[in-house]
């Protein structure tokens, strides 16, 4: 099995930067994460991105410069991920995130950002995401 590409937001509106909760039943459900997903073979991470946006959390959203690349292997399920983590914004008019293929959604500050809430794959990142909140 060949490495996963996932392009994930950070999308910091006031302050706060959203997330989303993995389903039950799912690979480390319950845990939060930055939204985002699989890329498509063949397709542009930022292009996955926004239609992961859109499908998960029905936002109109894009997404700009990259905040960080992190590898992952998860021995567990013999999953290796090359996870992109961009800037992500949301579109004038676009409607607030809600959950429709996650579990939940929140808002969060940088006390919020525990490690031991989210996927290993997602704790390198979250120094550089509490820097940004402040």
């Amino acid at each position: 099995m060949g490495t996963v590409l996932v392009a994930a937001a950070v999308l910091i509106e006031n302050g706060r930067v959203l997330l989303t909760q993995r389903k039950a039943g799912s690979h480390l459900a319950g845990a939060w994460e930055f939204p985002g997903g699989k890329v498509a073979e063949g397709e542009d991470p930022r292009a996955a991105l926004t239609r992961e946006l859109a499908e998960e959390v029905g936002i109109d959203a894009s997404a700009g410069e990259i905040v960080d690349v992190t590898f992952h292997r998860y021995d567990d399920v013999g999953k290796t991920m090359l996870l992109l983590f961009f800037e992500a914004t949301r579109a004038p008019g676009s409607p607030d995130p809600r959950a429709i293929d996650v579990a939940a959604v929140k808002w969060a500050d940088a006390g919020d950002l525990d490690p031991r809430q989210f996927p290993p794959a997602d704790v390198e990142v979250l120094r550089k995401v509490r820097a940004r909140l402040g």
